[in-house]
């Protein structure tokens, strides 16, 4: 996955467990906010939500994501960064 930070870059700049912010932006269809949540949530393998939000865009057509998720590591960062990557109807991942 090209422009993903290294697990090095990572630790250097968070101390782990900690808050960390993935923006996702992807087309307003199929569920696209609730597949995303999901599949934080299973990655993750909790039980609720991780604390996120969502806005469309004014035409609708578009939907971003913000969630900050607790993670135990640098791995688990790139881990949601690969799952998300692969999902149907996704525009941009930040």
């Amino acid at each position: 996955m090209n422009g993903l930070p290294s697990i090095e870059a990572l630790e250097a700049r968070h101390r782990f467990p900690c808050s960390y912010m993935f923006k996702v932006i992807g087309r307003a269809e199929k569920g696209f906010v609730a597949r995303v949540v999901s599949t934080v949530r299973d990655e993750l393998q909790i039980p609720d939500d991780p604390p996120y939000r969502f806005r469309q865009t004014q035409g609708g057509k578009h939907v971003s994501v913000t969630l900050e998720p607790t993670l135990e590591s640098a791995q688990q960062v790139l881990a949601i960064y690969s799952r998300i990557s692969q999902m149907s109807g996704l525009v941009m991942l930040l």
